[in-house]
């Protein structure tokens, strides 16, 4: 059966006009961070630019919080809860979270309330523990309830390092995460729910007459960064889940266990400048636009068009676009029925030689047998190909 290669080769060629050997570009170490633990990841591929004992099992402090704003988030998009309940404060949230605790506090008097969308401010800008206990046992009757939940969502993304058993970051020895795992939250809070993401940019919240600032330094240092969120114990150390834009790029750096709050915004704004600098996020190809025509042979239409089923996204060091290279390995023939979400072929893209990823091509419409006498004459056809 002959292969789609070389219609598929012209495609290549207009987007990648330059394909001859040239010198790749340099991309210099990444930045020593003095922690932990990091990671820096591209929003749009989830590739790793940078790590080191990215699966270390931390203490997440506060960074707990990002899992508990996910789990809030999802409910109100299922439509279990709404922004306009009303969210009690319990003795318990009152009495580990509240202004008598230890710990970071929206300063919640007990057996008072408020609205879920101020609860949720208040847990995201202020930290406040208090918030976040009541808004797990709101949503869920108890702490621990809601923690199963957390630890649900945890293993759907693919958070292999972590484990929950509070809403608030409290330290306990069943409670851990890790840096890579902190960065697929992070990814998956800031896709998944853009519509709430923008609180956490938000410098300052004021309730009850009291204002607090964002803890985030980097809010106030560089106008692309919009989040994420910041933890701290004495056992964890200073953390920060991070993400900025510039243009059309996002990242996201996570650092664990530096020595104060300037180090830990120090480090990750290192970590953003270098991938910033160094490297391009590019859309090679777009879902539904089609890459060739392939011949349909039994089938109610003669031709279809392949694709592939999602947005291409790639991660290449800045300079290198040259060296991107696509090379699909499908079929010219296709014999119908042909359903949209059976992959036909396969798309691979390679940067200087070396594999940077593959993709299912897939018929970008559905393609569904002829009649008995079309199916007979392409059957004869058949013979002579």
């Amino acid at each position: 059966m002959r292969t789609a290669l070389g219609a598929i080769g012209l495609l290549v060629l207009a987007l990648f006009p330059v394909l001859l050997p040239a010198a790749a570009p340099t991309v210099p170490p990444p930045p020593q961070v003095a922690g932990r633990s990091h990671v820096l990841m591209d929003f749009a591929t989830g590739k790793v630019l940078a790590a080191s004992n990215e699966h270390q099992r931390a203490e997440p402090a506060s960074l707990t919080k990002i899992m508990t704003a996910y789990t809030i988030f999802t409910a109100l998009k299922s439509g279990q809860i709404k922004l306009t309940d009303n969210v009690v404060v319990s003795e318990r949230a009152w009495r580990e979270g509240g202004a008598g605790s230890a710990g970071s506090t929206m300063f919640l008097p007990i057996h008072s309330s408020t609205t879920l969308e101020n609860m949720l401010k208040g847990m995201i800008i202020q930290s406040g523990n208090d918030a976040s206990i009541a808004l797990a046992e709101h949503l869920s009757g108890s702490e621990e309830a809601f923690s199963d939940v957390m630890n649900r969502h945890a293993k759907e993304l693919g958070m292999g390092d972590t484990h929950y058993v509070n809403a608030a970051g409290l330290p306990d020895p069943e409670h851990y995460t890790s840096a890579i795992d902190v960065a697929l939250l992070s990814r998956a809070l800031i896709r998944e729910f853009p519509e709430y993401y923008a609180w956490f940019s938000q410098k300052e919240f004021v309730f009850n007459g009291i204002k607090q600032g964002n803890r985030n330094l980097l809010l106030y240092g560089d106008p692309g960064v919009d989040g994420i969120k910041t933890g701290h114990t004495q056992s964890a150390g200073y953390c920060l889940a991070a993400s900025g834009k510039r243009g059309d790029m996002r990242m996201i750096a996570v650092v664990m266990g530096t020595s104060g709050p300037d180090a830990r915004a120090k480090a990750s704004m290192e970590l953003l400048n270098y991938g910033f600098r160094y490297y391009d996020t590019r859309r090679l190809y777009q879902q539904g636009k089609p890459l060739v025509e392939a011949r349909v042979w039994k089938g109610v239409a003669e031709t279809v068009g392949l694709g592939v089923p999602a947005d291409i996204w790639v991660t290449i060091p800045r300079g290198s676009l040259e060296q991107v290279k696509a090379t699909p390995e499908a079929p010219r023939d296709l014999i119908a029925p042909l359903d949209p979400r059976t992959p036909v072929g396969k798309l691979k893209v390679t940067l200087g030689g070396e594999p940077l990823l593959e993709s299912p091509l897939v018929p970008l419409a559905a393609v569904a047998e002829g009649s008995l006498w079309r199916r007979a004459v392409d059957t004869a056809l058949l013979w002579f190909e």
